[in-house]
């Protein structure tokens, strides 16, 4: 087993534009090399109101798990607002490993942007 339970993704946004035949997203890469499976817990932070809880995933035992932050939504149905800045909190019940993805498509020289989450 390797990886911690708590991960923080400071920088989220989910552009409100796509061009092409691509569609701009964000994605919480989850690996587990455990062998029991991971249940995800994700909250949502911002600037100026109050966090969005509710977001649940699982990650499988020795799988991966590429949470697409477009397209989750959290128990109330609600998904992440999209022209937002936000911040994550993964929790996990088992440690795995989180990496940040970003595709931004709003032009059509599509970037690709990822970085390791902060373990504690």
């Amino acid at each position: 087993m390797h990886g911690k339970k708590v991960w923080l993704i400071p920088d989220g946004f989910l552009p409100e534009d796509s061009s092409g035949k691509f569609v701009s997203h964000e994605a919480v890469c989850v690996l587990n090399t455990g062998d029991e499976e991971a249940r995800i817990n994700l909250t949502i932070y911002f600037e100026d109101k109050e966090p969005m809880e509710g977001f649940t995933a699982v990650c499988g035992a020795r799988r991966t798990n590429h949470i697409r932050l477009d397209k989750i939504a959290n128990k109330d149905g609600k998904k992440i607002p999209v022209g937002v800045p936000y911040a994550i909190l993964v929790e996990s019940s088992v440690p795995v490993v989180v990496q940040h993805s970003r595709m931004d498509t709003t032009q059509s020289e599509m970037t690709l942007m990822t970085t390791m989450a902060y373990g504690i």
